[in-house]
């Protein structure tokens, strides 16, 4: 069986991968998918790609909750987030939200 590229993500991302890392699957979209349909007032953060890691995403809630996942390259993030009608952001230009500060340290005072 042929492997399908359902999110664009050989074409979108062309014929380069980081060096240490692997390639972004279907499975990696689709986390940030389902994360985005099972919370409220996800944004997409694209994060660039190193020499090490590939092009990734993270998705934060209104809560600050948040997950990370590969995507390839930006263009397969901002068709996802058009898909969901939901807002995309470089990281790079915006920072991270305070809100996911927030929730990291609330994660660190409840665990120790």
């Amino acid at each position: 069986m042929r492997w399908r590229d359902r999110y664009g993500l050989r074409r979108l991302r062309g014929p380069k991968i980081a060096k240490f890392d692997r390639e972004a699957t279907d499975a990696d979209v689709e986390a940030l998918i389902a994360f985005a349909k099972s919370r409220r007032g996800v944004e997409f953060y694209v994060e660039p790609e190193t020499f090490a890691t590939d092009t990734t995403a993270m998705a934060i809630a209104d809560d600050g909750e948040w997950t990370r996942r590969r995507v390839g390259s930006p263009a397969v993030i901002r068709k996802v987030a058009r898909d969901l009608a939901l807002p995309v952001y470089d990281v790079q230009l915006t920072g991270y939200p305070p809100r996911m500060r927030a929730y990291n340290e609330r994660r660190r005072r409840a665990e120790g």
